[in-house]
């Protein structure tokens, strides 16, 4: 199977994460700037790491499946604990394509079954 709706929204969420990741910086910091202080910039940093896991798993999710499903869930949830709002998009799109990852069957396992 090719798994292409995976790799899609997989990379959706991916890049989308990245826009969600780079506001997040911004908005820390002109907070500190503001402020003196900010965790949401550091926290930033942390979502944008998980917008690569997540561009990673919806390139391996074409080759195995499970694996892929399983990067990207774990980018759905760690993006979404680290910048909340700002990460309900690419959270949405990334925890799709995971259980899609994780739970669809190849039609050729149901044709055997």
């Amino acid at each position: 199977m090719k798994r292409t709706t995976e790799f899609v929204l997989g990379l959706l969420g991916g890049i989308f994460g990245f826009g969600a990741a780079i506001f997040a910086i911004f908005f820390g910091a002109v907070d500190e700037a503001v402020q003196g202080s900010s965790q949401i910039s550091g926290l930033g940093w942390s979502a944008l790491l998980a917008s690569v896991v997540a561009i990673v798993g919806s390139i391996v999710v074409k080759f195995k499946a499970k694996v892929g499903g399983a990067l990207m869930l774990i980018s759905a949830i760690w993006g979404v604990v680290s910048v909340s709002l700002f990460y309900v998009l690419p959270g949405l799109l990334l925890l799709i394509a995971g259980l899609m990852g994780l739970f669809r069957k190849d039609k050729q396992a149901q044709a055997d079954a």
